[in-house]
């Protein structure tokens, strides 16, 4: 559609119709304005699944992996495949937007959100990124590049203000939006948080560069609830706030634009580029896309998922103990809570219900059936809060069917509806006339005998019953205003009672709705930890009779969610003396590591291999068994720097002085912190291990280059393992000399090469002329300081194995 078209329909609506278009017209909608066929263009958060409008258990989506362990793929064909899916589960849905993906940085491993974003490196995220924008949009349906811009940690995030520089935001944190926008990405999410004093709705960066330099023509919309004035976002390049009916611009918009504090050619250019975004994504002049009913994940789906398990899974360690060989097992210990009940995404908005999930315990005992004895044992539980109801072990009171039942009430008591559900999660209560309570009640069989831990979510007035005697009963106003924590993870409110085996419990709990603090409502049981001496002790002896022993240990619900910065990378205990005493029980022992983000490995020289799964999506356990015995190869690599100890860490600042967040270390984080910092980690960036062994023959790059062209190198590196592989070749450049304050070495490109074994390969890098480039802030440009640079070959930043030298020339 051209301009032409465009002009002409806006011409076709008065200022009101035009405004009102601008906020959205329900939590997930835009507003329908039938005088120029437009329908509502449909949104849904991703990037772990498409959720689609309502949080409801009884619509499932397929999960994919985190992003960090997307991150770590360093394969963006297989990231636009991932893309792609997410476009069909959009396509399934409904949806005409995905709210993915996340291209803010790993500035910090202590960021709540690490899980949700790509990389600590700007090349790499943007590389990522690209690859999903590319595979979403295939489809027809619009990537949302997100939070632009700086948004990179949780503690207050809906009011901190950023202090960067303009070098390190254009070199470091607006690098991967740039990328993004260069790969067609038709939305791009302003953040809550400031940038050097403007509010990112209202902020400068929108118009400069994201709409002039970069020329982006698609739609900038606001992070939901960020709109917080009307005039100066209005006057800026904010082109849609939501969510709707109500907000500042919906109340206030048209005024401003009758007083002429806000001139109508900005409402024009802001529904100009609403109306291109409808037509890409087929919302002009056509009906809204077809919702599926729920179904299966097709098999598909599933081996894709699976696949990127293994392919994003780190082999950070190993002394000949992976892969474990089917073949001559004949028992295998699989140790950990986490095995049977892993962290498979992160917390916060964009999470998802999975259809059906395989735990790695299912997954190895599916692989090893009729040729080794799995046996289980969990050990000492970590601390962690109580999960929501489920199907598992409870049943509705009214139908005795798996689940629990969902009633609203008046304020009287009398019932106004009641539903089925399939959890004790409950978001988005599907709110009548009147409704003054939701109710949670449930029948409860428990499976041990003694003290069980309860907990309800929520704000204001809430009780909890078990048997008709109440164990919780109190008001908790609302002291936060974060949206995440009152939509999505309100503080749960804990009670305990004693229960007994095979006898049911009846479970009610209420929550008064109060105005503003939303409806979520959450209740949540567990059983009785074990004796922690005693279940160590079955756990050790399960991993000595076994020929082998698999220990999986993760993080919980209280380390790594929006809304929430860490307070420390350390496992919750006692994983690490869970995984010292296996360890120390049999050799042959492997880690398998649920984290979506850095946690600190003590024992990580004492455990025979150690293998990062990150937060792996519905397929965990097929990928994981894959990885384990040897059906396929870990093929991740880092896309971050993994610290020994947090006090090692060289930029872990989340925390605002004054309303501030200064990033005061400049160009300089992750591989690049650590490298002026002069201090080792436990893992480098990039740093993976496969199942064979790699040399490095020659590299051979042109001498001279001139500036502003990208520069070609070729490695030349053998398979000298005893198996097929895949290596990730890896550039990076150096400028000793430079006039500049630059980074000792930067990461500046990538390529995968696969060989058989006792077989060599030559991978071609092309290093982009951007890799070379630094910002002037003088010149109000790109430079490019010429001289020599080195070019770098390695395995991971902190892993070198050959280097050249390329002189750059001004271009004539």
């Amino acid at each position: 559609m051209n301009d032409e078209d465009l002009d002409r329909l806006v011409g076709k609506l008065s200022t009101g119709q035009k405004v009102r278009l601008l906020t959205g017209a329900t939590t997930w909608r835009t507003a329908a304005e039938p005088a120029v066929g437009l329908r509502p263009v449909v949104t849904s958060d991703g990037p772990a699944g498409v959720r689609g409008e309502a949080w409801d258990e009884r619509n499932p989506s397929a999960l994919l992996p985190s992003a960090s362990a997307i991150g770590a793929l360093w394969d963006e064909e297989l990231t636009e495949e991932l893309g792609g899916l997410l476009a069909r589960e959009a396509i399934r849905k409904g949806v005409d937007v995905v709210l993915a993906p996340t291209l803010n940085l790993h500035r910090t491993p202590l960021g709540g959100r690490h899980f949700e974003c790509l990389s600590e490196d700007p090349e790499l995220a943007g590389r990522t990124g690209a690859a999903l924008v590319r595979g979403i949009q295939a489809h027809g349906v619009a990537a949302t590049a997100k939070h632009y811009v700086a948004n990179d940690s949780e503690t207050d995030r809906l009011t901190v203000d950023v202090r960067v520089s303009e070098r390190v935001l254009r070199e470091v944190y607006l690098a991967p939006f740039e990328a993004a926008v260069a790969a067609g990405a038709w939305v791009v999410m302003a953040g809550y948080n400031g940038v050097n004093g403007s509010t990112m709705a209202a902020s400068p960066l929108l118009t400069d560069p994201l709409k002039t330099d970069w020329g982006f023509d698609g739609v900038v919309l606001s992070d939901w609830g960020a709109l917080r004035s009307v005039d100066e976002p209005a006057r800026a390049a904010l082109d849609l706030a939501m969510p709707g009916p109500g907000g500042p611009w919906a109340e206030g918009l048209l005024q401003a634009v009758e007083d002429g504090r806000v001139p109508e050619a900005a409402v024009d250019a802001k529904v100009r580029r609403l109306l291109r975004l409808a037509w890409r994504v087929g919302a002009l002049e056509a009906p809204e896309r077809p919702r599926n009913p729920p179904a299966s994940a097709p098999r598909p789906t599933r081996a894709l998922l699976r696949r990127a398990v293994a392919a994003s899974s780190v082999l950070l360690h190993n002394r000949d103990v992976l892969p474990l060989d089917p073949g001559r097992l004949t028992s295998v210990a699989v140790i950990g809570t986490h095995a049977a009940h892993p962290r498979l995404q992160g917390g916060g908005s964009a999470g998802v219900f999975p259809e059906a999930a395989v735990t790695p315990l299912d997954g190895i005992r599916a692989r090893l059936h009729g040729r080794a004895r799995v046996t289980y044992a969990p050990g000492p539980a970590p601390h962690a809060p109580p999960a929501p109801l489920g199907v598992d072990r409870c049943r509705d009171p009214a139908s005795r069917r798996p689940g629990v039942l969902l009633r609203l009430l008046d304020a009287d008591g009398r019932e106004l509806a009641a539903e089925h559900r399939l959890s004790g999660r409950q978001l988005e209560p599907d709110l009548v006339p009147g409704a003054h309570t939701v109710e949670i009640s449930a029948l409860l069989t428990p499976e041990t005998s003694g003290t069980w831990t309860f907990a309800v979510g929520g704000f204001g007035r809430i009780s909890l019953t078990v048997d008709g005697r109440t164990v919780l009963d109190g008001d908790f106003p609302q002291d936060v205003d974060d949206p995440a924590v009152v939509h999505v993870n309100p503080p749960l409110r804990p009670a305990r009672a004693t229960l007994r085996a095979g006898q049911v419990a009846h479970l009610v709990a209420r929550r008064e709705l109060v105005p503003g603090a939303g409806r979520a409502t959450i209740v949540a049981a567990a059983p009785p930890e074990p004796d922690a001496t005693v279940a160590l002790t079955a756990a050790v002896e399960a991993a000595r009779a076994a020929d082998a022993a698999i220990v999986v240990v993760g993080t919980t619900e209280h380390d790594e969610t929006e809304g929430y910065d860490r307070a420390d990378l350390r496992l919750a205990e006692p994983q690490n003396t869970l995984v010292r005493a296996v360890a120390a029980a049999n050799p042959r022992t492997a880690v398998v590591l649920n984290s979506g983000g850095p946690v600190e490995l003590p024992w990580r020289e004492e455990v025979g291999a150690l293998l990062l799964s990150w937060f792996p999506g519905q397929e965990a356990g097929t990928g994981l068994a894959d990885v384990l015995l040897g059906a396929a190869e870990p093929g991740g690599r880092l896309p971050t720097t993994w610290a020994a100890s947090l006090t090692d860490v060289p930029v872990s600042t989340t925390r605002p002085v004054d309303g501030r967040l200064a990033y005061t270390e400049g160009l300089h984080i992750g591989h690049r912190a650590w490298l002026r910092s002069g201090r080792a980690p436990a893992y480098w960036f990039g740093h993976g291990l496969g199942y064979t062994t790699w040399e490095y023959d020659a590299v051979h790059a042109p001498t001279d280059s001139p500036a502003g062209a990208p520069v070609t190198v070729h490695v030349r590196l053998r398979n000298t393992g005893p198996r097929a592989g895949r290596e990730v070749v890896q550039i990076y450049l150096a400028r000793p000399d430079s006039r500049f304050d630059r980074p000792s070495r930067w990461f500046a490109a990538h390529t995968t090469v696969h060989a058989a074994p006792g077989t060599g390969a030559t991978a071609t890098v092309r290093i982009p002329a951007r890799a070379f480039r630094h910002w002037s802030r003088q010149a109000a440009a790109w430079h490019t300081e010429p001289g020599p640079y080195e070019v770098l070959v390695g395995r991971s930043a902190g892993d070198i194995r050959a280097r050249t030298s390329v002189t750059v020339h001004d271009e004539p």
